[in-house]
């Protein structure tokens, strides 16, 4: 009888065991599967004037308010600049974490654009890159049947599409590459191409805590010579609640599409204008 309960409280004794070895095996294999998210590669929602890789929280609101000064090169005749200016006033509000829809309006040519921003690969310890799709339709409304009799609604819109790709290279440093193309309806063929695309390269460099400055550059192949290739230098200032960003640039304009593709500065010259993003989150 004592070897029967010998035997039995061995074989229970075991079979603790072997659950415990089990379950740590487990343990071991998820702990093997977990990923480490990367932060975000930009702080801000723009890198200068051009879209980043970051996107708003779920159900979070951003109030976005961009202002452009003229041209800095007119000197003291117009005040370097600031007695001209053009303004894009929107708001954008996170569906999910990855997915955002955005609305704004800016007063340069009157252009409405409606956005969507969404995630579709995360940089982590086990891919190396933040990858976001970016898509635009934009409604010139400046367009006049005075100008164009056979005006339709149709022709007043212009659509953007974006591939975001960036990487988060080291706590300071952030670089992003933006395949882009511009699809437009009304269009002057002998200064711009219908279908346009570009390619872009930006970047942030963090030189504080609260502080970072950026540039962008995009290529346009399309074969026309009239516009220019934007380029634009920035610094990021955080500031509580919201961050601003100051912004030189040889666009005028705010709105993606026409920041991209009606650009009219000449850096060499020094027609630059400057102006600045604010972004405030509620």
């Amino acid at each position: 009888m004592k070897k029967k309960y010998f035997y039995t409280i061995l074989f229970f004794s075991s079979w603790s065991f072997g659950q415990e070895d089990l379950l740590k095996e487990i343990d071991t294999v998820q702990s093997k599967k977990s990923v480490e998210i990367s932060p975000p590669a930009f702080k801000a929602l723009q890198i200068v004037t051009g879209q980043s890789t970051k996107l708003v929280s779920k159900n979070e609101w951003y109030i976005v308010i961009a202002h452009r000064f003229g041209d800095v090169s007119t000197g003291f005749k117009d005040f370097f600049g600031l007695d001209a200016a053009s303004t894009k006033l929107g708001a954008i509000y996170g569906v999910t974490d990855g997915i955002s829809v955005s609305l704004s309006r800016e007063t340069n040519m009157k252009t409405f654009e409606l956005g969507a921003k969404y995630r579709l690969l995360q940089q982590s310890d086990h891919f190396p890159v933040d990858v976001v799709g970016y898509n635009v339709i934009a409604a010139n409304t400046q367009f006049s049947k005075d100008t164009y009799p056979n005006l339709r609604f149709s022709d007043r819109l212009s659509y953007l599409s974006q591939v975001l790709i960036s990487r988060r290279v080291s706590d300071q440093f952030s670089v992003q590459l933006t395949p882009s193309y511009v699809h437009k309806n009304l269009y002057e063929p002998t200064i711009e191409g219908k279908n346009q695309f570009l390619t872009g390269l930006g970047g942030r460099y963090k030189i504080s805590k609260r502080v970072s400055v950026n540039a962008e550059y995009f290529v346009n192949y399309d074969n026309h010579s009239f516009y220019k290739n934007p380029l634009s230098l920035g610094m990021d200032v955080e500031t509580g609640g919201h961050i601003f960003q100051l912004v030189f640039s040889n666009s005028r304009l705010n709105s993606d599409i026409g920041y991209l593709t009606n650009v009219v500065g000449n850096w060499g010259k020094g027609n630059i204008y400057f102006g600045f993003n604010l972004y405030r989150v509620f």
